[in-house]
């Protein structure tokens, strides 16, 4: 990679950090992309450079946190299958928290109205937690800690609504909970005894 090409993804790195931390401060629909160019000290053309809108911001966001919770876990292979999912979920949270209330509305509301979403983006967020689910269950089943009749997209589909029920009651109280305090409850109270009929005996705790 080259100084222009380091350049260029610094500079889009500082846009995206930039617009996550405005949103998270302040209400989405009333921010405009001048407000994002300004406070990045950069012109308002080269936003447009390297992003569309500003829903992509909020796409992106996502990505970058989902990326963080897939290294973290990469590194947890010496763990049990039901640690490192607990992993996931609370880790979940602790990124959802961490963006604020406000980015975490605007991804509610791109799941809810996928038309809100952005043009050029292929995949919505509800199934780019799907599949990144799916594929950590598989890969339990494939490393025989999940037995193989464990339903995948069943169990997929339980845990993601959890999870987006945490982040909705969390939006609806307008921020009245953190939801770091009960994910691990949640876990340990739902999804352990939904998990433990499917685990084989090197899955176990």
């Amino acid at each position: 990679m080259n100084k222009r090409q380091e350049c260029a993804l610094k500079t889009r790195q500082r846009l995206l950090d930039t617009a996550t931390d405005l949103i998270s401060k302040g209400d989405f629909r009333s921010l405009n992309i001048e407000d994002i160019t300004k406070a990045c000290g950069c012109a308002k053309g080269t936003f447009y450079t390297y992003f569309k809108n500003r829903e992509q911001i909020s796409c992106e966001a996502c990505r970058n946190m989902f990326n963080r919770i897939e290294k973290r876990m990469q590194q947890m292979k010496n763990k049990t299958f039901l640690e490192r999912l607990g992993h996931y979920f609370d880790s979940f949270m602790v990124e959802v928290q961490r963006y604020g209330i406000n980015v975490c509305r605007e991804w509610i509301r791109g799941v809810i109205d996928p038309s809100l979403s952005p043009e050029n983006t292929d995949i919505t967020k509800w199934q780019f937690d799907v599949d990144m689910l799916q594929n950590i269950l598989n890969q339990a089943i494939k490393d025989g800690e999940l037995k193989t009749t464990a339903p995948v997209e069943l169990l997929t589909h339980i845990i993601i609504s959890e999870l987006y029920g945490m982040m909705t009651c969390w939006c609806m109280s307008d921020g009245k909970f953190k939801p770091t305090d009960w994910s691990d409850k949640v876990f340990k109270a739902q999804l352990i005894p939904m998990i433990g009929q499917y685990l084989t005996k090197i899955g176990k705790q």
